[in-house]
């Protein structure tokens, strides 16, 4: 079938893989011509998604928009399906916005930079395809050609032990994806009709025994992704490794895709297997919360602090895609958006701090704020953000997905009270961990104390105008006097690229709707059809509850196979 208006899709999709193939023939020795053609692709995609949805997407609407179809084996029911609903539009422009401000992050890169770009392009093609795809194939395509780029992105511009993170990351994500494929096959077989269209998916009614399975499988596979644990070892293995630039794409979109498979195929085509995981969720949701606060403690690598951060923030998505209630999932996606916004400045300002100090040892450093304190008064600000200040994007996200949970109908008053009471915890711990980090890197000791403490910090290694001069700064393993300095505090470029950050998550945190106006009339829809299907499990109690019997209600469905925790 052919498409009967301008395919504004299929070109955002493209443009950026497109473009990647001339690269090889751009006539650029020193880079600098090929970072300036990627920044203006990249750009270029955002601005056209932009201006799409703005003119041709409706918000007020729950369906799919802007369809696109073109068969491509009939036989197998293959196509290239495109579409766009209020979560994947929220999900894109997210995704547009990071990788594009990722790329003008990696200004400095000058080895291979022509590969890197166009590694940079196909990864930002990927993204958008996995957000996009209507066809379940499609989904899977585009999830499994996003790993080669990250891959090689780590493996080649990454740390010391950046082979053994890459190959770590590849073989968890592309394990895991099996069971996509498995699930895909399984939904498009099942029934008189072959099809991997995720609209007709929807409508198929498929066993109990199924669903569970289909479901278990599926949240391996995006539990991966979200780094649920215990599914979680390779992110601050890759993070720790991988470029700024590279974890901001990590951190900022790629997570995100885990959350967004979780609400696209585990609630929207199995509801009814939702209602038996859900609790699971929950469990699993506060799990994450407390274990990547405390772990945090224990990392000396900025970096790997704020992978595990990442980990625990992950979790209040978790809370709210199981709170069976609107302004839950709601906050799970205002929770995504949030912490890809945050993530990524944190990430990008670890970054610009590596770029000066050489190292991300916390240990190494101290005393950063009053050589760079514009850089000091950035990082404090996505610090702020991320452990929840009010005014913030990370507030308001947290915030709903707690209440969402708190005013559940669905789950009694004591699981409801324990998870809380730990999500909770999880919420004074991350003050704790992060604020120690600012303290550490950017106060910490002082210079005397610092040569003392590393014993490749010495000044007798100084020149002779710097022997014995008890004015010289010490960073890292580096002394160097203060006229000497190469701490120089934040660029114009960079100063742009967390203005840009940090201003989007003041905007949202101060007045949410701007986020949540996309999506939340999708996300009502989605959490309708999972209480349908939690009612249609147990009509007993629903009906009981109409009639106010509450206690027998309340007897009834914890008499269910559910642990025992729903009311």
């Amino acid at each position: 079938m052919m498409m009967e208006q301008f395919p504004w899709l299929t070109v955002i999709v493209l443009l950026p893989l497109v473009a990647a193939l001339f690269i090889p023939l751009i006539p650029d020795k020193s880079g600098k011509t090929v970072r300036w053609y990627a920044l203006g692709v990249g750009t270029a995609d955002f601005a056209l998604m932009f201006y799409t949805f703005w003119r041709h997407y409706d918000a007020s609407q729950a369906t799919f928009q802007l369809a696109e179809k073109v068969v491509w084996l009939p036989q197998l029911g293959l196509s290239w399906a495109l579409s766009v609903d209020g979560i994947s539009a929220s999900l894109v422009l997210l995704a547009g916005f990071v990788t594009t401000l990722s790329m003008f992050a990696a200004w400095q890169v000058d080895r291979r930079s022509r590969l890197f770009y166009t590694l940079m392009l196909i990864l930002y093609a990927a993204q958008l395809g996995v957000f996009l795809a209507q066809d379940l194939i499609l989904f899977f395509i585009m999830w499994e050609v996003e790993l080669v780029p990250v891959y090689l992105l780590v493996c080649i511009w990454g740390g010391q032990n950046r082979d053994y993170a890459a190959t770590k990351f590849l073989m968890y994500t592309a394990l895991a994806s099996i069971f996509i494929l498995v699930a895909a096959l399984g939904m498009g077989f099942y029934g008189d009709t072959l099809t991997f269209d995720m609209a007709e998916l929807g409508r198929k009614q498929f066993p109990l025994g199924l669903e569970l399975f289909l479901y278990a499988g599926l949240l391996v596979s995006f539990g991966v992704k979200l780094a649920i644990f215990p599914f979680h070892t390779w992110l601050p293995d890759t993070h720790g490794e991988a470029s700024s630039p590279v974890s901001m794409i990590l951190a900022g979109v790629l997570l995100k895709m885990g959350g967004y498979g979780l609400i696209r195929l585990n609630l929207e085509l199995l509801p009814h297997a939702h209602v038996y995981f859900a609790p699971t969720l929950v469990i699993l949701g506060v799990v994450n919360i407390v274990y990547g606060a405390l772990n945090s403690f224990a990392q000396t690598n900025m970096k790997r602090r704020l992978a595990y951060s990442s980990i625990s923030h992950m979790g209040f998505v978790l809370l709210g895609i199981a709170s069976y209630t609107d302004l839950g999932v709601s906050g799970a996606m205002l929770q995504m958006l949030s912490h890809g916004l945050i993530a990524s400045v944190l990430f990008f300002l670890a970054g610009v701090t590596y770029d000066r100090s050489r190292t991300m040892m916390m240990n190494q450093l101290g005393g950063l704020g009053q050589a760079m304190p514009t850089v000091f008064a950035l990082f404090t600000m996505g610090t702020l953000a991320s452990l929840a200040l009010p005014g913030m994007s990370g507030f308001a996200g947290e915030l709903e997905v707690l209440v969402g949970l708190a005013t559940s109908d669905i789950y009694g008053p004591a699981f409801r009270s324990v998870a809380l009471f730990l999500a909770a915890v999880g919420l004074i711990l991350t003050p704790i961990y992060l604020l120690s980090m600012v303290r550490q890197v950017f106060h910490g000791a002082s210079a005397d104390q610092m040569c003392d403490l590393v014993p490749a910090c010495d000044l007798d290694d100084l020149d002779l105008k710097a022997q014995g001069n008890q004015e010289a700064n010490c960073f890292g393993t580096d002394c160097i006097l203060p006229e000497e300095a190469e701490f120089r505090d934040a660029s114009s470029r960079e100063i742009f690229i967390a203005a840009c950050f940090l201003g989007l998550i003041i905007a949202i945190g101060c007045y949410p709707k701007v986020a949540t106006q996309m999506y939340d009339v999708k996300s009502m829809a989605v959490n309708s059809q999972v209480l349908t299907a939690y009612h249609e499990t147990y009509p007993d109690t629903l009906q009981r509850l109409a009639q106010g019997r509450w206690s027998s209600a309340i007897s009834a469905a914890q008499s269910a196979d559910v642990l025992g925790v729903v009311k």
